[in-house]
């Protein structure tokens, strides 16, 4: 089982979204701020509070989501 220590759910929350650490930032945010180009130093930039490894493993989580379940892509 992957451990996800700094990824927090909470119903009350943000909707009960996958958090980092209890806050408010989103892993959806941090994935879509990274596929926008917004690079992992901007982020922490912005967001002074969150650590690096705070977002590796929002990006590790999501890519574990993304792997857990089988979703039905257009053929190309």
């Amino acid at each position: 089982m992957v451990e996800f220590n700094r990824i927090t759910q909470q119903p009350g929350v943000m909707g009960g979204k996958a958090c980092v650490r209890g806050t408010r930032v989103t892993v959806g945010m941090i994935v879509g701020q990274i596929g926008a180009g917004i690079t992992p130093q901007q982020l922490l930039a912005d967001y002074p509070y969150l650590e690096l490894e705070d977002i590796l493993q929002a990006l590790r989580y999501a890519a574990w989501r993304a792997e857990e379940r089988e979703i039905e892509l257009a053929a190309a």
